[in-house]
């Protein structure tokens, strides 16, 4: 079934809820007025069920469906969280707060679930229950893990979880998925390198932590390109220097370095950080220094579950007709926590010919919240339908 002629309906109300939200972009888990709206439109819509404050601010909506006789319950993600940006797409809508801004598209991914929690409030013409969550955090936050961990597969019963993100350069309202590896996983590392201070005119009095940091760049690069099977997927950048000194006549006591990992693989995950380790040790160790090396795991590779994806991909092409095969990307997306705990699937959806996520003048596209909606009902329809 292509777009529900109730979804195209509704598409002037739901453009409203996503600009709202736009206009009022809370970062991180400080979404208390995004969690308490969608909270608000969940008990409008006739949920069996709303709950709130998991992970800290997620909201969950319960929707049963008109029977229950296999017990099967499938949940819907969205994402609700902004970014410490300041908006420039100077729209009637845009950000009222400075600093902050939906650049990642996060609004339009709730009003779109709201919306399918409208239509299936409405409808009921399913065989099982739906679970819709709206998670905070997704941005740097691992939101998707604290409402994991505050048990909400379980309390809910979810059997699979399905989410979708837009694309930009991705045709307006065309799918793309894969399965297996889709997203990356994404590491931190921060690298303090301690010599010994001094006069820059008395070098051979100092252990020079300047030197360390342009030696232990460039054998960083090595990293991937020296260690890792040349058909496997692994990115290492280092995106910050700085020194414990300002001054141009004093060599710095300290310095650091830090940057991100991504892998698509925990075997080169392991690799990548072992490597990274040891290449910091022996850098500093050289030069008379030492080497302190903090490695952050983030989030964790998003694998789609080959089985879910067919469905995922079945529903796109039912919606919209057809669905491509989404490339590999080097970014993360944290619904790979969700992911561990049960199968599912990531789509994504073509936001057209926008500015890029993350960028201050990258908007949403409201033309494809209908197509986002009836994507999101098929799964729910497809996968439990009424006998």
């Amino acid at each position: 079934m292509p777009i529900r002629n109730r979804l195209a309906e509704l598409h002037e109300e739901i453009t409203a809820w996503r600009r709202d939200i736009h206009a009022n972009p809370e970062i991180l888990y400080e979404t208390h007025r995004t969690s308490a709206l969608v909270a608000e439109k969940l008990r409008e819509f006739g949920c069996d069920e709303v709950v709130t404050g998991i992970g800290r601010t997620g909201v969950v909506g319960v929707i049963r469906g008109r029977n229950d006789t296999a017990g099967r319950v499938i949940g819907l993600r969205a994402d609700m969280d902004a970014l410490p940006i300041h908006e420039q797409t100077g729209r009637a809508y845009a950000s009222r707060t400075p600093g902050a801004m939906h650049a990642c598209g996060h609004d339009g991914h709730t009003a779109m679930v709201l919306g399918a929690a409208k239509y299936l409030s409405e409808t009921r013409n399913f065989d099982g229950t739906a679970i819709v969550i709206f998670q905070p955090a997704e941005e740097g936050g691992n939101g998707a893990k604290a409402m994991c961990d505050d048990g909400m597969m379980d309390r809910f019963g979810v059997q699979e979880v399905y989410a979708m993100h837009n694309v930009p350069g991705l045709p307006t309202g065309e799918f793309a998925i894969r399965p297996g590896p889709q997203l990356a996983a994404a590491d931190e590392f921060d690298i303090v390198v301690e010599g010994r201070g001094g006069h820059a005119a008395e070098p051979h009095e100092a252990v020079d932590t300047t030197v360390m940091l342009a030696q232990l760049i460039v054998a960083l690069q090595t990293v991937v390109s020296r260690n890792a099977d040349p058909v496997e997927q692994g990115v290492l950048s280092v995106t910050s220097v700085e020194t414990s000194s300002k001054a141009f006549n004093v060599i710095p006591q300290t310095a650091r370095l830090r940057g991100t990992v991504r892998t698509h693989s925990e075997d080169m995950r392991v690799m990548i950080e072992r490597r990274l380790t040891e290449v910091a040790a022996g850098i500093a160790a050289t030069f008379g220094g030492r080497a302190e090396v903090t490695y952050t795991h983030g989030v964790p590779v998003t694998i789609n579950a080959e089985e879910q994806t067919d469905h995922a991909r079945n529903a796109a092409i039912a919606v919209s007709g057809g669905c491509a095969l989404a490339p590999l990307v080097m970014g993360g997306e944290d619904f790979s926590f969700m992911l561990q705990e049960r199968p599912g699937a990531f789509m994504v959806l073509g936001n057209g010919d926008s500015a890029g996520l993350h960028h201050p003048e990258y908007d949403f596209n409201d033309a494809i919240i209908p197509t986002g909606c009836s994507w999101f009902v098929e799964m729910v329809e497809r996968r439990m339908p009424v006998a």
